[in-house]
């Protein structure tokens, strides 16, 4: 049962893999066939202000992380938590990735990708209700950060 899941595993990503390469070569054709104009296929917004932008998003997740960094060094009882939890991890790279998530997480996922960030990678005991608990504090803490 086993060697069937990893089968499948393996086939979908190879299947994705091929996917991908698909897109790319169709890319790559339409750019030989069209030449710059190629992107209006692929960018709903090319001719937009989008330069003019660029660094726009990077200026507001700077200051979220801030922060989250500031928070998580606080007297908080969460950050507190948190910090536990942490033990010998880097909280630097903690503030990084719950930025990371807050960021480019979907709504309904982040939980779960916080829930993973506070187990680490051993990711023992994912279903422990005091970490679910804490996730579900820091995210609650996230959400007041990004107002």
């Amino acid at each position: 049962m086993a060697n069937l899941q990893e089968t499948q595993s393996y086939e979908t990503s190879v299947e994705e893999f091929a996917q991908a390469l698909t897109t790319a070569r169709r890319m790559q054709h339409d750019w030989l066939t069209y030449g710059v104009d190629y992107v209006h296929f692929y960018v709903e917004d090319a001719d937009s202000n989008w330069l003019e932008s660029w660094g726009d998003d990077e200026i507001l997740a700077n200051k979220l992380l801030d922060a989250i960094k500031e928070f998580l060094v606080s007297s908080d009882d969460v950050a507190i938590r948190v910090r536990q939890n942490l033990g010998e991890r880097s909280l630097f790279d903690l503030a990084v990735n719950l930025e990371v998530c807050w960021r480019i997480g979907e709504i309904n996922d982040r939980l779960c990708l916080v829930r993973n960030l506070l187990a680490g990678e051993d990711n023992v005991d994912l279903n422990n209700g005091e970490l679910l608990n804490l996730a579900e504090s820091l995210l609650g803490k996230l959400a007041e950060f990004s107002e």
